[in-house]
């Protein structure tokens, strides 16, 4: 009998073949994987699902494995909008899954309910599910009708990603963060990474809480990856602790091989990293802040799954603390889940918010989805801590959305005008 060869597998590919029943797989081989979690949205989920369901006679797969989370929509602003919640609670009741019901942004909520483990493989309805690769998982986004032949199947057909690795070493600065690492990425690699699958590591990777890290595989949707992802570790457990889930597994069977095969490897040095700030119409329009003028602000914006996270509501107040929002700037400032306010609430990060003149708004995916209050007009300029600017994406198409880290965005509340958070940070305030 021939002896049985190891083959180096990537995190991404262990995975696969795990949720596949296979010994490895390979880039490129067109597999069906089952699914440990799947989590939909209002705006994509039941309102899209429920009657494609009720024409099949299907019913979900397996309910315990099914997240439906209430986001875009809320707070109903229109009939429509209540309309669309009242349906997403009536199916999530009747279907038995878990149902978040304006409690926060699906991508965080998710990782704030422990839903999301090493080794699992994940689907979700939305374009930066991808967020869920912070814990070691490979989670990927979907349509609706992936969605609904997934929650009838508890499957997915899907092609085995490329890996590419990127490397992080060294110790971002002061005022720098992980939204500067991806807006410098997009600016470099560019958004047409399609069918890879994005593993973060280096010394600066590793040293940054999981919020941080959560914003790395977010925005590899940016990137146009099929994920982003960040082997466990102990934070990677702690977390899940915190989260009241502990992971029972071995965070050491997750990990990539070290001798594994991989796209393309890129190593970049986090000390030498500038803020980054991204012109209209696109992510891939960054460069650093010290390569613009100053350009008016009509409106800052910290919000959205990338960007309002409690971690993101620290670097605004370490900014604002001491200082007032330019009298013809606006800040509006909606956290990620309703937990995070609360915390942001009892930390005094609030406070030192509201008192520099910051306009708090609902949890919820609000302007970014470009829904709810927060939406730029005609001729209005807007430096925003959202993932994507696209033309139209969060208001008027004629308004100019520049990115930016939360720093940038408080700095650039505080001064009118887009400038280096390092700045500010640098003075008493």
């Amino acid at each position: 009998m021939a002896e049985w060869t190891r083959v180096a597998a990537t995190l991404a590919e262990k995975i696969i073949a795990h949720a596949c029943q296979r010994d490895s797989v390979s880039p490129g081989q067109i597999v069906t994987a089952s699914l440990d979690l799947l989590m939909m949205h209002d705006s994509g989920g039941p309102r899209r699902v429920a009657s494609r369901l009720e024409q099949l006679g299907a019913k979900v797969w397996d309910p315990d494995k099914v997240v439906v989370v209430s986001d875009h929509f809320v707070p109903a602003t229109d009939l429509e909008s209540a309309e669309i919640l009242a349906l997403t609670r009536r199916w999530a009741q009747q279907a038995g899954v878990r149902h978040y019901d304006m409690l926060g942004i699906c991508h965080v909520v998710l990782q704030e309910g422990g839903h999301v483990q090493p080794g699992m493989f994940c689907v979700g309805g939305d374009s930066h599910s991808p967020s869920g690769g912070a814990y070691g998982a490979f989670m990927m986004g979907v349509g609706a009708t992936d969605i609904t032949g997934a929650l009838v199947t508890g499957e997915l057909w899907l092609k085995v990603p490329q890996t590419v690795r990127v490397n992080w070493d060294g110790a971002l600065a002061a005022g720098v963060s992980a939204k500067d690492i991806m807006l410098y990425l997009c600016a470099t690699l560019g958004m047409g990474n399609e069918n890879q699958a994005f593993e973060y590591d280096g010394a600066a990777v590793r040293a940054m809480s999981m919020s941080e890290r959560m914003v790395l595989c977010n925005m590899s949707a940016e990137l146009g990856a099929e994920t982003g992802m960040v082997a466990a570790d102990e934070k990677t457990l702690a977390a899940l602790v915190e989260a009241g889930r502990p992971f029972t597994g071995d965070i050491a069977r997750w990990q990539s091989d070290p001798d594994a095969a991989c796209l393309a490897e890129h190593n970049y040095d986090a000390g030498t990293l500038a803020p980054q700030i991204a012109a209209p119409h696109s992510p891939a329009n960054s460069r650093a802040v010290t390569e613009y003028e100053p350009i008016h602000i009509d409106q800052g914006y910290i919000g959205a799954c990338t960007g309002a996270k409690l971690s993101d509501l620290h670097m605004a107040a370490e900014v604002l603390k001491g200082r007032r929002i330019a009298s013809n700037t606006r800040l509006l400032i909606a956290p990620a889940s309703v937990a995070m306010t609360r915390a942001a609430a009892a930390d005094g990060t609030l406070e030192i918010l509201t008192e520099a003149g910051a306009i708090m708004l609902p949890t919820g995916c609000g302007a970014c989805a470009g829904m709810g209050a927060g939406m730029y007009s005609a001729g209005e300029v807007g430096l925003s801590t959202t993932a994507r600017n696209f033309k139209g994406r969060m208001g008027s198409a004629q308004a100019q959305v520049y990115l930016g880290s939360p720093y940038s965005v408080a700095a650039g509340a505080v001064k009118g005008y887009i400038c280096d958070p390092r700045e500010l940070l640098a003075e008493p305030a």
